[in-house]
């Protein structure tokens, strides 16, 4: 059995490169109300990054024109970020040959929504994504095109390595934000965390863990456990546990994001 632990600097490092790639292109950022002031605060849509890095992301270019044009009408429309660029920044983890992420956006008066999905290249053609959200109008579900993976997880290779797993866990809570911000905000409030914050007294929902590091454990049997800590900072405030199990030679895992502890005082929920 082969087991790492990590600094939590370095986590916070890979959050960071995959957080700041993933930044909607300004024609799709949320639109200005008339006196100037966005429709949603400013600092629900910042990326939480330890210094600015704005040299290293751009955005990518669509194979096709004519897509649904952004908006705020809550309808969905494709996004022309290419989400599969945070990977470059990201050693010993890469994307499929021939797969690629395409993200879709809905965007109202609340915030935003973003889901992304991967599928063939070959069918991620203007038809193939256009009757995806056609459909989606219909059924109110997200867009889901024709032959789409069963998970955007199955859309990843890498190199084996360890560390390859704990950035393949961290990129895909970045990825699966990316679009959300306003009221519809999830992975954004949270903040990787190497010890409970001091200030909190912790109601503790499981047995408190002696180690908060983060770390990877190969195991005899080849799976692979992630094992990572993060602290939402908005309401409702709690400490999770985050645990993803890969099978051996898979870098689709079952993941786990587990509330362990609240403020005391907190009822259950």
């Amino acid at each position: 059995m082969s087991f790492q632990r990590y600094p939590l600097a370095t986590v916070q490092k890979v959050s960071q490169l995959v957080r700041e790639t993933l930044v909607l292109p300004p024609h799709e950022q949320p639109c200005h109300q008339a006196d100037g002031s966005p429709t949603v605060a400013d600092d629900t849509m910042l990326p939480d990054s330890l210094n600015a890095l704005g040299d290293l992301f751009r955005a990518g270019d669509m194979p096709e024109d004519n897509l649904p044009a952004p908006n705020a009408e809550g309808r969905w429309f494709v996004s022309t970020m290419d989400p599969a660029e945070a990977l470059s920044k990201l050693p010993g983890l890469w994307l499929q040959p021939g797969i690629r992420l395409v993200s879709y956006l809905r965007q109202d008066h609340q915030g935003g929504i973003g889901v992304t999905v991967a599928l063939p290249s070959l069918l991620s053609t203007i038809e193939q994504l256009e009757t995806a959200i056609d459909k989606a109008t219909q059924t109110g579900q997200p867009p889901s095109p024709m032959g789409i993976l069963p998970s955007l997880m199955a859309s990843l290779d890498g190199d084996g390595s360890l560390s390859s797993f704990l950035s393949a866990s961290v990129f895909i809570r970045e990825v699966r934000e990316f679009g959300r911000f306003g009221q519809y905000a999830r992975w954004a409030h949270h903040r990787l965390v190497n010890a409970p914050p001091a200030k909190v007294t912790w109601q503790w929902r499981t047995k408190a863990p002696e180690d908060f590091s983060p770390k990877v454990v190969l195991r005899q049997d080849s799976e692979i456990v992630v094992e990572f800590y993060s602290c939402r900072i908005h309401k409702p405030i709690a400490l999770f546990r985050h645990f993803d199990r890969y099978p051996p030679n898979s870098y689709t895992a079952q993941n786990q994001d587990q509330v362990i502890a609240v403020p005391a005082g907190t009822a259950k929920g």
